[in-house]
């Protein structure tokens, strides 16, 4: 039984994340947790986004955990990032299927405000897979309503307020960065947040508001058949909020996915930011803040080498962990010593300051922090962006593992002057800083090659040829 992804469970809702799984699901994770509990009380706090299946797959996971003996405490439609928050201290389920279309529905297990790692997703499925049967009658859970919505902003803005600064900085980089505001207010910082008709309408725009932004909403009513544009943020379902930036006069461009975990960053004049110069923006900042001797950024083998420049020149170090695994490369890095400062892979970032889980929300108030002292476009100056290309190249999945393991050897080998990092797929760092990564997918018959480079069409041409080789030898 294969039901978790890196993401927890997704799927239609009609096929596959139906209620009688939600149901299963439900009792599973309620007798997994009981049996971790030394008195056997759990509480589990339930949200989902605001697609239409939402609700009824709330009613059958909430039916499943109580029914396994956990109290189940139910507070509605909320952004994911707002779900783990409320886990602190207890479990929690989130049902959505963040930016997947309007048909599909997922839920996603959280223990203190951390989603399931692979081995207690791995436990759930086990327990799905024999069957669980309800508890005694007399020890099913209780049942009851409450709200997170406005403790989980008011986090958030306190959280802000407390970042960055020039306080946090030597006198010398304070002096060097004379542009900055002192206390960051953002009283007339002009946001435009294209909410994508999903759970960020009920968070991002209160937060920026009441740190003091003028704060203009698009797409901004929750709506489970996101009218307005896709649920996942793009620069091709973005034209609308970047032709509203454009013809206005802003300093700021916030788009996010349908449960607010993630985020899209603009220019006041519409341009998207790429989204590893954003990690590069915010890993500097955290290293920077940082007052441990071994400030350290997590993030994944897919992530461009100008975040390594930017952590390096600040004083810090990067550690690398699978795509799809952030929460494990942070316990991995801790376990070594590690003061981790800051996590992310494109589009979704750990605020470990802040939290354990991926939150959109807090990476708009503290980006529309930092704007608020130096422009976004002053921000950026530093960061060495250079051209960057994605192949993928057809590879039959039984052939991935033998065509990986000669690519260790065979990529290399094409590369002598390069660094080699073969933990997650095969990545190789040139001495002028430009990178290559294969991998293989997960879910696609492909090997995927990521390039990034000043000549980025020879680097990436050069690798495809050996990847092609490597798959043509096992084949």
């Amino acid at each position: 039984m294969d039901l978790f992804g890196t993401a927890g469970i997704r799927g239609d809702a009609r096929e596959t994340v139906t209620p009688s799984l939600a149901l299963r699901v439900g009792q599973a994770a309620a007798a997994d947790a009981r049996e971790e509990a030394e008195d056997g009380d759990v509480e589990f706090v339930v949200a989902r986004d605001g697609r239409e299946t939402g609700q009824a797959l709330v009613d059958a996971m909430a039916s499943g955990l109580a029914s396994a003996g956990a109290d189940v405490v139910e507070v509605g439609q909320a952004p994911t990032p707002a779900l783990a928050y409320a886990s602190q201290g207890r479990y929690g389920v989130a049902i959505t299927a963040s930016h997947n279309p309007p048909e599909d529905n997922g839920i996603k297990l959280f223990v203190d405000g951390e989603e399931y790692g692979g081995e207690s997703e791995a436990r759930i499925e086990g327990r799905i897979a024999d069957g669980v049967k309800p508890t005694v009658w007399d020890e099913w859970g209780d049942r009851e309503s409450a709200s997170v919505l406005q403790n989980y902003r008011d986090a958030v803005v306190e959280y802000a307020e407390q970042f960055g600064g020039p306080e946090s900085r030597s006198d010398s980089e304070a002096n060097q960065n004379a542009s900055r505001s002192g206390d960051a207010d953002l009283d007339g910082l002009r946001v435009v947040v294209d909410c994508g008709n999903g759970m960020a309408s009920l968070a991002t725009p209160q937060v920026l508001r009441e740190l003091g932004a003028h704060v203009v909403t698009l797409n901004g009513n929750v709506d489970g058949h996101f009218p307005g544009r896709g649920s996942k943020p793009t620069g091709d379902t973005l034209g609308d909020c970047i032709r509203f930036l454009q013809d206005g006069d802003f300093d700021l461009g916030i788009a996010h996915d349908g449960d607010a975990d993630r985020i899209v960053v603009l220019t006041g004049d519409g341009e998207v930011v790429h989204e590893d110069t954003v990690l590069a923006m915010l890993a500097e900042e955290y290293v920077s803040a940082a007052d441990s001797e071994d400030p350290a950024i997590v993030t994944t083998p897919n992530a461009s080498a100008r975040i390594d420049e930017r952590v390096r020149a600040a004083g810090g170090r990067v550690e690398r962990v699978a795509l799809g695994y952030l929460h494990d490369g942070i316990a991995d890095a801790r376990e070594g010593g590690a003061d981790v400062a800051f996590a992310a892979e494109p589009w979704k970032h750990v605020h470990t300051r802040f939290g354990g889980w991926i939150d959109g929300v807090a990476s708009a108030a503290v980006l529309a922090r930092l704007a608020a002292e130096i422009s976004l476009s002053e921000r950026r100056q530093p960061i060495r962006e250079r051209p960057y290309r994605k192949v993928s190249v057809p590879c039959p999945d039984d052939a991935k593992v033998d065509a990986m393991a000669r690519l260790t050897e065979t990529l290399p080998e094409r590369f002598p002057e390069a660094s080699v990092d073969d933990e997650y797929g095969v990545r190789l760092e040139l001495p002028d800083a430009s990178w290559t990564l294969v991998r293989p997918s997960g879910t696609e018959p492909y090997l995927r090659i990521y390039a990034e480079s000043d000549d980025v069409e020879t680097l990436s041409a050069a690798a495809k040829t050996v990847v092609e080789d490597a798959i043509a030898h096992v084949e």
